[in-house]
């Protein structure tokens, strides 16, 4: 027997019940007693988000509280549902899991049971308070084993090894060391460890838009986008992938797991995928590289995106809106991909069950576009005109107007017959009809739409955003059968009334089983965190990168890629950018800053994150991989190796954006620049595709494929050529730079200069990125930055840095000099060079379109 065939033997429903809410399948009893565990753990979630316990003044907890309860749940849940060992009983929970939970529960408990005592002596912790946090580290730290894997518990206890064995270390990585008393309060008894920002970040809002998801899902909006995928672009050659990358694209809004992700749309496309000509380990590459892709496409975005809301200070709007345009040409690269292996392949599409011209089908689609846009655009201006009139009283209005939206889109979905669950592996598979396909499911929108409304226009919280979209979807989801069937005339409303019902608990219950790993996974991560503030191992991580890289710029930005991916093999993406961004971010900030690369935090962020994207792909542990590989009954080390060639178009999108980050929609000068900012990318990233796969418009050869990636560096990168011939920036000391600062647009940033000694006594001249708020006399500007700062001979000395301010976190302080002022240099706009570079573009078209046409006169002939 081969390895594909062992492969074909893997349950892959089992892999994603292992691996996403525990493989554990005891008896009844125990089975309701977790269900109504994580049901109740979904309701204490929607009860904090709410503004009901304000209102009441009812069961009112502070942000250390609910992050106590957040893990005292995800600790008990991921003892019980999940087996210490694969050999370990599965149909029933052992005594010693019982007391580990419990135990579990306490420990992480303990910060809320005993809240008011902790207050009274801080950093004084008594026997009771040491005992607690070492019993509870080391259980969380089971817990982690047990629900993500043993790579994560191996770098939490060297992190928390290095924080006693300081002393002994070597004089790189040596500290003063740290006793059990105070390590024990500050990983356990304070917000600086385990408690810290990355739990709250996953008590706070992580969990409502997992949840969300789930729901969603529940409802039937994932099969819904498989097969409104399927009915838009089967036809098409190679239509399966492509319908694989839309339908992974969608899903991921719904789905916060890669590997659940690959395996609610995988199980469908995959097949598909090899029946019309695509290779095994194609066909799952494919549904991989789409699948992880989803934790970079917004609206919602993986959970680690919503971290980076609080390391980076801004709000969840922005990192949308930053995250918008490469996660959308990373998915039209993909999909421009597999077209490609498909023309190399000679591959058709799937047939239609009624056939239209192309004509006809175009002004279909084109009638369906306007419509949305139209609707969209009335929804929108007739909102904001109740608002404007009713103000406050606006609220019910609106309110109705959704809830005859709802009804209505029900009533178009009630003429559409059900959406059948198909058999990919059927002889004989046609596309679902388009029109109604799509029209069955249009309610689903509503509820994307509501989270994007309150979070875009509204400008809501997240937490509160998603609290609104996840209780609209719960109405959906007790409400969508009962009318679904009255409207088509079907008897016995009480049984859709409880099959609503049971589909709600599920999706409450399944939503919280998934967040058992996020849960352990932010806690764990917390360990990491709370050594670095208590070590200062963070700066010893700028010196021995400093110190590899030689001090050269992409060197450095190589090495930070690299070690993002070496703990990407290991850890979920959400623990690995926790570590990755609080040990690699301030590494490249600082030794960028050096060397004179100055860019947003923003921009910093995104680049660990997405390296920390390729966990689930990067062999030889790419769990999501070696589900798809298990779809497809293929070797998952090749399956993961054509998924990592096919993810390279993501791997490159953070050095651009890094150089460039109008990529990210930074610095945009208008309308007509933004346009132009995001064609380009889309051709430069299409052309990078071409140039990898060796194939464009016919295949490439060698010299064309050189062409194409000179063409693809030089529409992401214009500056490099640009910066060749003109510095891009001109330096503006003395009064020049002091009336630079004054005179800047409102609310924007100034790249500044700064030099001195710090507090270590090291010489420091770097550059920043300084925030200036609106437009007012030197001293008001650099106060909104934190920064007191006086003239003299030297520039601006700063007199005083405000505690807690961005020029703290920029690394100013006391007694530093601005020194100089950067200002953009008088020179031609580099967007200049994309004419030359898609002069040579229309060469190569030229020359192949040439050969085309000699080789289709040989044939001819």
């Amino acid at each position: 027997m081969n390895k594909a065939d062992n492969i074909a033997d893997v349950d892959v429903n089992q892999l994603v019940q292992d691996n996403d809410s525990g493989g554990r399948d005891p008896g009844p009893l125990v089975k309701k007693l977790i269900l109504v565990v994580a049901v109740a753990w979904s309701l204490f979630q929607l009860w904090i988000a709410s503004p009901l316990p304000f209102t009441l003044g009812v069961f009112l907890l502070n942000d250390t509280e609910s992050r106590a309860i957040h893990l005292a749940f995800a600790v008990f849940l991921g003892f019980l549902a999940y087996p210490a060992f694969k050999r370990s009983p599965r149909d029933h929970v052992p005594v010693i899991d019982w007391v580990f939970a419990l135990a579990g529960a306490f420990c992480a408990a303990y910060l809320f049971l005993f809240y008011r005592e902790l207050a009274t002596r801080p950093g004084q912790p008594n026997l009771m308070d040491v005992v607690s946090a070492v019993v509870g580290v080391v259980l969380l730290l089971e817990a982690t084993r047990r629900v993500l894997g043993l790579p994560m518990v191996v770098v939490a206890a060297v992190f928390l090894a290095y924080t006693f064995l300081g002393p002994y270390m070597p004089e790189l990585l040596a500290h003063r060391g740290a006793s059990l008393d105070r390590a024990a309060s500050h990983f356990w008894l304070t917000t600086e460890g385990v408690f810290g920002v990355a739990l709250g970040v996953s008590s706070g809002f992580i969990f409502l838009f997992v949840l969300f998801g789930s729901l969603l899902d529940k409802a039937g909006a994932g099969n819904y986008f498989i097969k409104s995928a399927f009915a838009l672009l089967g036809h098409m050659r190679g239509g399966p992938a492509k319908a694989a990358v839309v339908s992974s694209a969608a899903t991921g809004i719904i789905s916060g797991s890669s590997i659940a992700n690959v395996v609610t749309t995988g199980t469908f496309t995959i097949p598909l995928m090899k029946r019309v000509g695509y290779r095994g380990d194609q066909a799952g590459a494919v549904e991989v590289s789409s699948s992880v892709n989803g934790q970079i496409m917004p609206p919602v975005m993986g959970a680690a995106a919503f971290l980076m809301v609080e390391y980076v200070g801004i709000p969840y709007v922005e990192v949308m809106k930053h995250a918008f345009l490469p996660a959308i040409i990373s998915y039209i690269a993909l999909f421009y991909i597999v077209h490609l292996e498909a023309l190399k392949a000679g591959m058709q599409g799937l047939p239609r069950r009624t056939q239209a011209t192309g004509t006809q089908r175009l002004v279909s689609f084109l009638m369906t576009v306007a419509g949305f846009i139209v609707l969209a655009g009335i929804t929108y201006y007739v909102v904001g005109f109740i608002k404007s009139m009713l103000g406050a009283a606006a609220v019910p209005v609106i309110g109705v107007l959704l809830l005859l939206s709802y009804i209505g889109l029900l009533w178009v979905g009630s003429r559409q017959p059900d959406l059948p669950i198909d058999d990919p592996n059927a002889p004989v598979f046609e596309l679902p009809e388009t029109g109604p396909t799509v029209k069955s499911g249009l309610h689903y929108l509503l509820a994307v739409v509501v989270l994007v409304w309150c979070l875009m226009v509204e400008q809501l919280s997240p937490a509160l955003s998603a609290f609104w979209a996840t209780m609209f979807m719960v109405f959906v989801m007790l409400t969508q059968k009962p009318i679904l069937g009255l409207l088509r005339g079907e008897g016995n409303p009480g049984a859709h009334v409880k099959a609503g019902l049971t589909d709600l608990v599920d999706g409450l219950a399944t939503g919280a089983r998934n967040m058992i790993g996020i849960g352990v996974a932010t806690a764990a991560a917390g360990i990491i965190v709370g050594t670095v503030s208590l070590t200062g191992v963070g700066l010893v991580m700028t010196e021995v990168v400093e110190i590899l890289s030689g001090g050269n710029l992409m060197l450095m930005l190589v090495l930070v890629a690299v070690i993002s991916l070496v703990l990407g093999m290991g850890l979920p993406t959400t623990a690995n950018y926790i570590v990755v961004s609080t040990l690699m971010a301030p590494v490249v900030v600082e030794l960028g800053a050096q060397s004179g690369l100055i860019v947003p935090l923003i921009a910093v962020h995104l680049f660990v994150f997405y390296f920390g994207l390729m966990a689930d792909v990067t062999p030889p542990v790419g769990l999501a991989s070696f589900a798809a590989a298990a779809i497809a009954r293929h070797d998952p080390i090749k399956t993961g190796i054509t998924a990592f060639y096919y993810s390279m178009r993501t791997a490159i999108l953070p050095f651009l954006f890094i150089f460039n980050t109008q990529l990210l929609l930074i610095g945009l000068d208008g309308p007509f620049h933004l346009v132009l900012t995001v064609g380009i990318a889309i051709i430069a990233m299409l052309v990078f595709a071409a140039a990898t796969q060796g194939y464009f418009l016919t295949k490439t050869r060698w010299y064309e494929t050189i062409a194409l990636l000179l063409v693809c560096f030089t529409l992401f990168r214009p500056g490099f050529w640009m910066d060749m011939v003109h510095p891009p920036f001109d330096e503006l000391k003395g009064e020049a730079m002091i009336k630079a600062i004054e005179e800047a647009p409102d609310n924007t940033g100034k790249r500044v200069w700064i030099e001195g000694l710090n507090l270590n006594g090291d010489e420091v001249r770097k550059g920043v990125l300084l925030p200036l708020g609106p437009k007012a006399p030197l001293k008001e500007r650099l106060a909104q930055a934190g920064v007191t700062a006086m003239a003299d001979t030297d520039g601006l000395m700063v007199a005083a840095v405000k505690f807690g301010s961005t020029a703290e976190k920029l690394g100013l302080e006391q007694s530093f000099h601005i020194t100089a002022v950067e200002v953009p240099a008088d020179r031609p706009a580099k967007e200049w060079l994309f004419i030359p570079a898609l002069a040579l573009l229309a060469l190569v078209m030229w020359r192949q379109t040439a050969r085309i046409r000699r080789e289709k006169g040989a044939s001819a002939t």
